[in-house]
């Protein structure tokens, strides 16, 4: 904790200091140069040393296309909230106390998820600030591990593509939407709507690109609100002004029945930072955001800290409202059993409505930055079906990139359809989460290696050493705590093995090693190799083609 707060300081400091100072000292090539503030929405990090430059794009080629920037700290403050308050709080906090056991222990989880959330937060101000580039942990692989070339390309392009689906949310719309109408949410009426909301989605971000941000920030201020109606709720249930008979019952004796393995604090932690996921949303969109290095140190700590705040009140609220066997046996729905317990049947209903809107505007928040995502791959040349020219455009519109959102919109509705929603549901947040702490792991070991290489390129915000250490040994942990045998036996996530989510996370990283030599090492075999070239298409995006050539 202390850590987090030196770093926070230490990041007051420069946001105070980039107010205060229109020069900065950077050096190139060993010899010290100015770059004045007029290069605000530039990289200045590359521009002083151009070994660093990620991917095959320069960055005036990489921010060329689409609307341009147009998100200011607003949308981008409520980009972070609205990608992070989502499902998570209203539907998981019964299954995380599942696996600890203790209220004491769930809450514990909750502010480590906070801290290391923050931690995390600091070390992608660093790497963005540096890159200002959208494609978040792409770009900042591409940068640090450039042999193999194009290897961490391939391998996150398989992660972000084949676990970069919303099906968790879009299930939750449609439970929520069919309890409140009073219908069973049975599998295939749960399947039908979540499949019409992602289709909305797509269209909606594909076709009307500015309504689609206008749709975004309303339901992320109306996230706000209902997080905010929760938490005064649970201090009006502490105060014993509600029918709740004991709401001090749970945090007598608070640890009570807390697990003692430490797998089972691997997979909560993994649910509890799926549930804060969303910190390093507009990392993923940099692209299209006003002075971005300046926006996004302000919108990155101001977001996180918003949701941070109202988690951990909320929970307070659920834990006073509902006993723990209550709790544990809500299913996914938590945040209406809350609702019950205090106003009754009928306000339950109400908030089923609510928490499927916070799921719909969590599923449109995510789905616009992974669209980016998307696009950035295909520009660096990943080869896909049908060619990357067709996937890296914004067609129809030439403003939004319809085509991102289709590769979005494919695994979506494989998971959607594929297993059955209740054994989905924590299955997916556990291997959603997986491959990212090993990506995490990676992206910490390079921001140590270019402080060593690099250690005098502009870096218009530093992270507090103490603090990616923490982070990086929180990764090391949820890498390797995920294989130990349960305390249950059994996880959470039966009939399939607790280990399964892990050997599909790292199957699929295995699988983008495997795409790789496919594309850059099996050709040569054959006396042919792919080379390069860019192309501007008409919509003013730059894309790397790549063409076939025999080998002399």
């Amino acid at each position: 904790m202390s850590a987090a707060l030196g770093s926070l300081r230490k990041y007051v400091s420069t946001l105070r200091k980039s107010d205060e100072v229109s020069t900065e000292n950077v050096y190139v090539n060993g010899e010290k140069s100015v770059v004045d503030d007029d290069d605000a929405s530039k990289e200045l990090t590359t521009k002083a040393d151009p070994e660093l430059n990620p991917g095959g794009l320069s960055f005036e080629e990489d921010a060329a296309g689409g609307l341009g920037r147009h998100l200011g700290v607003f949308s981008c403050t409520l980009l972070i909230v609205g990608r992070i308050i989502g499902t998570g709080i209203f539907s998981t906090p019964s299954s995380i106390l599942g696996s600890v056991g203790s209220v004491g222990a769930s809450l514990m989880l909750w502010v480590l998820g906070f801290v290391l959330s923050f931690c995390g937060l600091f070390i992608w101000l660093e790497f963005g600030t540096m890159f200002p580039r959208s494609g978040g942990e792409k770009v900042y692989l591409e940068a640090v591990y450039k042999k193999p070339k194009y290897l961490v390309t391939v391998i996150f392009a398989m992660n972000a593509i084949l676990l970069g689906f919303t099906a968790a949310g879009c299930i939750v719309f449609a439970q929520n939407i069919l309890v409140a109408a009073g219908h069973a949410a049975d599998r295939w009426a749960t399947r039908g709507i979540a499949l019409g909301v992602i289709g909305f989605v797509t269209l909606l971000h594909g076709l009307t690109p500015k309504l689609g941000v206008l749709v975004m920030n309303g339901l992320s201020v109306f996230k706000i609100i209902i997080l905010v109606f929760v938490v005064v709720t649970g201090w009006a249930v502490l105060a014993g002004h509600t029918r709740i008979a004991d709401p001090h019952a749970n945090f007598r004796n608070a640890f009570e029945g807390s697990s003692h393995s430490s797998n089972d604090y691997a997979t909560a932690t993994f649910k509890v930072l799926n549930a804060y996921a969303g910190w390093s949303n507009v990392n993923y969109v940099l692209n299209n955001v006003k002075n971005p290095v300046r926006t996004l140190k302000i919108a990155g700590p101001l977001g996180l800290g918003i949701c941070a705040v109202l988690y951990l009140l909320a929970n307070v609220s659920y834990f006073a409202a509902a006993t723990k066997d209550e709790i544990r046996h809500s299913g996914v729905t938590v945040a209406s059993l809350f609702f019950r317990n205090v106003f009754g049947e009928k306000a339950q209903k109400a908030l089923t409505v609510f928490v499927a809107l916070s799921a719909l505007g969590n599923v449109i928040t995510i789905t616009f930055a992974a669209s980016r995502v998307n696009q950035e791959l295909a520009k660096e040349g990943i080869p896909l079906p049908f060619g990357s020219r067709f996937w890296a455009s914004n067609w129809p519109t030439g403003k939004s990139p319809l085509p991102g959102l289709i590769i979005h919109l494919i695994p979506s509705i494989v998971v959607i359809i594929a297993p059955p929603p209740a054994v989905a549901y924590p299955f997916i947040l556990d291997v959603e989460g997986y491959p990212q702490q090993i990506i995490n792991f990676f992206i910490v070991i390079g921001l140590f290696w270019l402080r060593y290489r690099k250690p005098n390129v502009p870096r218009p915000f530093k992270v507090w050493w103490p603090v990616a250490v923490f982070f990086f040994a929180a990764a090391v942990f949820l890498i390797i705590a995920p294989f130990l045998h349960p305390a249950n036996g059994v996880g959470d996530t039966p009939p399939l093995p607790y280990y399964l989510y892990c050997l599909v996370g790292i199957a699929v990283l295995v699988f983008g090693v495997l795409y790789w030599a496919a594309w850059r090492v099996v050709p040569r075999w054959f006396g042919y190799e792919f080379v390069p070239r860019k192309e501007t298409l008409d919509d003013g995006t730059v894309v790397t083609l790549f063409s076939r050539r025999k080998i002399e």
